[in-house]
């Protein structure tokens, strides 16, 4: 837009990485330059892109919330989720771009698009997860359980995302400058969180990637390869009939992790020459988080709509949930049966050492009698 802006003398210094700044007059829908005092958006919002953006973003979430009805799998949710706060991201984008002085618009459009991402993140590795659990015989990676997979890469998601909230409510436009330096570093902090958790995460979907191809090649494995359990005698083969569907979606999972990891790349650079717009032209051109941002989780919600994990895995083997139910049934049945046997055990000890004192006493009473 070229709105014609005029500024005032009013002028507010900062420290670091803020350069000065001066608070402009409002053009059309409240339309200043990025480097106003008063600006709400480090980039000029579109209001055509962020209508286009918007639309793209509600379609894939719409067809995430069918797919999840269609193939009943409520743990979908996560992906919907993050689905529905890039949408709703958007949609305040829309609403931001003609009326850019509404600071609270800018603010919770900034924390949703910044956080959406995580919301996918976590739905790969509950997908994993339960890839881990339907398709590996003894249900784990080296010795961690699937259930276990799920719950310990999910925390380590919740724990990224709530450091990036903390960092994105900080960079906020109402904030003073040297907060929102203070927010950018522990925003960053949190993607690099976010990419740490991912490199371990890949380390052990490639160890079980190794191990399916093994498997599926019909070699049996080495000892210390595999380690069955009980719950899972008699179901090594049950599900390789045709392994093609894990490897699919394995390889839409690297895609999806890979489009994560370039759009972790571009927020961690983003600020690094500062917030200075004639130095570092990066956070003030809207293409650059369209392209590098927005774009990367389209793409990934686009992958995991082709490649759905309801499509592959399912059958009585296919929900995590049940599975820890049942284990739990197991489990629970096992420490009754230890219960009894050692009821058992304790009354048998007892009727013994009984019938034992009864021997003695007669063998007692023959003395005395002789």
């Amino acid at each position: 837009m070229a709105t014609t802006t005029t500024h005032v003398a009013a002028t507010s210094t900062s420290n670091g990485a803020f350069p000065a700044c001066t608070t402009a007059v409002p053009g059309k829908y409240g339309e200043v330059p990025v480097d106003a005092c008063n600006s709400s958006y480090n980039a000029i919002p579109e209001f055509i892109p962020a209508v286009v953006v918007s639309v793209l973003f509600g379609t894939l979430t719409l067809i995430h919330i069918i797919e999840a009805v269609v193939y009943k799998k409520g743990y979908t949710w996560v992906l919907i989720m993050g689905g529905a706060w890039e949408t709703a991201a958007f949609i305040l984008h829309v609403v931001g771009a003609h009326n850019q002085q509404n600071v609270t618009f800018a603010t919770i459009w900034q924390i949703l698009f910044l956080l959406a991402p995580l919301w996918i993140n976590a739905f790969v590795y509950m997908t994993f997860a339960r890839i881990v659990h339907f398709y590996m015989p003894d249900r784990k990676v080296w010795i961690i359980k699937a259930s276990q997979i799920s719950k310990l890469f999910v925390f380590a998601d919740f724990f990224s995302f709530v450091v990036q909230a903390v960092g994105g409510v900080m960079v906020s436009p109402s904030s003073s400058a040297s907060i929102q330096q203070t927010g950018l570093h522990v925003y960053e902090g949190g993607i690099g969180l976010q990419e740490f958790f991912i490199a371990i995460f890949l380390v052990l979907m490639i160890t079980f990637h190794i191990r399916f191809v093994k498997l599926t090649e019909g070699r049996l494995l080495l000892p210390e390869e595999v380690n069955l359990n009980e719950a899972n005698d008699g179901r090594r083969y049950d599900n390789f009939e045709d392994p093609r569907g894990c490897f699919w979606l394995l390889y839409a999972l690297y895609a999806v992790l890979a489009f994560i990891t370039m759009r972790i790349i571009y927020r961690l650079i983003e600020f690094t020459k500062g917030l200075d717009p004639s130095v570092n032209p990066l956070p003030f051109h809207e293409y650059y988080f369209y392209s590098l941002d927005a774009f990367p989780m389209m793409a990934a919600l686009l992958i995991l709509a082709i490649f759905h994990p309801g499509r592959f895995i399912r059958g009585p083997n296919s929900s995590l949930r049940d599975a820890t139910r049942a284990e739990k049934k197991i489990k629970k049945a096992a420490k009754k049966e230890r219960e009894q046997a050692k009821k058992e055990h304790k009354q048998m000890a007892k009727e013994a050492k009984k019938e034992q004192k009864r021997l003695d006493q007669e063998a007692k009473r023959g003395g005395v009698s002789e």
